[in-house]
């Protein structure tokens, strides 16, 4: 490449892959910024006025946030399954993918953690949690689970930031010296992502008030546990596929190779489809034993439009059933595995959502009525924020750090 030509930061760029112009980059980031500007005005509301500015009220204490918190945790599982295929199971091709995995877990639970700042409605007392802990709460594993993983998804991505071409011998020394290590923090990741990922799920089937999600359980633990640990490995692998091809297509360079991606689906539509056989024995359980032993039918379970059955069979069927086949019967073919990856996250997401608002908008006693819950715009801005937090972030590590180390092979 003629020096004229070169990006002013091209000291910087990983070496044997082009990059675009700095300023064509600065201006394709424009929309990030403008979409983080507004999720900034929208959290400082939250921050300066209370929870009052929300949506949220007595009967939702839990909304939109608690919904995209468990949805982007379960889609950033890719880095900690990934991590203990790659490193544990010594699967090498995963080599190709691992460093976007990291990043897009990091970017995952950091951004969760963001947006909890503002849930707990007092972020001054967020300490409460760890120096007041409620050993009786799940949350209270939650809480230490995710704030260990995050620190071990910081550790993780250190060697792949001291890969950066500027930094001196030494720094990639100590990347190498990280990178043998790492089957010790893959090992302790995915032992700290498996129990905060299930006792999110434990969380609602314990609570006996709540029949929608009230599940019986296995040893101390409910149902749910086991169902929110699978369907996060079965979504996650195949979110950061779909985030890589997403990339592929905005870059126009090839980044990842075809057979890395139909491993990550077989991967992911293994689990998934694990993870659908006892989603449906749950299903055929909570309709015909456990809603009869409460007292309740099926069809007291769901009220008009916006709480209707045609989201709960959706989600077992057109996200659920369709994607688990996909996955594992039609990979082989871009728009199959794709398609099956999108409907997979999708049904994931669903399912937290249902898990969270539906469950209480319920009536618990007699004398109460459904109730209504809409997100409002700070609500819908201050999780823009994370979002433009995650694309601003993902956009730096590819331009700048050798994510993809297929990349110059691909092109070439």
């Amino acid at each position: 490449m003629n020096d004229l030509h070169m990006p002013a930061d091209a000291a910087f760029l990983p070496e044997g892959c082009p990059r675009c112009s700095l300023k064509r980059f600065i201006i394709s980031l424009i929309p990030a910024f403008l979409l983080g500007l507004w999720g900034l005005y929208a959290a400082y509301s939250v921050l300066s006025s209370g929870l009052g500015v929300t949506g949220l009220d007595d009967a939702f204490g839990f909304g939109l946030w608690i919904t995209f918190d468990l949805a982007v945790i379960a889609l950033g599982a890719g880095a900690f399954f990934t991590g203990a295929l790659r490193y544990l199971l010594n699967l090498d091709r995963l080599k190709n993918i691992i460093n976007l995995a990291v990043i897009i877990g990091f970017l995952c639970y950091s951004g969760a953690m963001l947006i909890l700042v503002l849930d707990i409605g007092q972020p001054l007392r967020c300490w409460f949690g760890y120096w007041h802990a409620n050993v009786h709460s799940m949350l209270t594993e939650v809480i230490f689970c995710i704030t260990c993983y995050c620190t071990v998804l910081i550790i993780e991505a250190v060697p792949i930031i001291l890969e950066n071409r500027s930094f001196g011998r030494i720094a990639k020394s100590i990347a190498h010296n990280m990178h043998i290590i790492m089957p010790l923090f893959a090992g302790i990741g995915a032992f700290l992502s498996t129990f905060h990922q299930g006792s999110l799920g434990g969380m609602y089937g314990v609570l006996f008030g709540r029949p929608y999600v009230l599940r019986d359980g296995f040893f101390i633990w409910p149902w749910t546990f086991f169902l929110y640990v699978l369907s996060a490995v079965g979504s996650g692998p195949m979110f950061t596929v779909l985030i890589a091809s997403l990339m592929e297509k905005m870059t126009g360079r090839r980044l990842v190779s075809w057979d890395v991606k139909q491993l990550m689906g077989k991967i992911a539509g293994t689990m998934f489809g694990i993870y659908m056989v006892f989603k449906l024995i749950d299903t055929i359980g909570w309709i015909w034993g456990i809603l009869p032993r409460c007292g309740l039918t099926f069809d007291q379970m769901f009220h008009g439009l916006l709480y209707g059955k045609w989201l709960f069979w959706s989600e077992l069927t057109i996200f659920g059933i369709v994607p688990a086949y996909l996955l594992l019967r039609h990979r082989e073919r871009p728009f199959t595995l794709y398609l099956g990856g999108i409907l997979a996250c999708i049904g994931v997401t669903l399912n937290r959502y249902l898990m969270t608002v539906q469950t209480m908008a319920m009536p618990v006693l007699p004398f109460e009525s459904w109730q209504t819950y809409c997100p409002n715009w700070a609500e819908w801005g201050s999780s823009a924020l994370v979002m433009a937090y995650a694309w601003i972030c993902l956009a730096l590590a590819y331009r700048y750090l050798p994510l993809f180390p297929q990349e110059k092979e691909l092109n070439n």
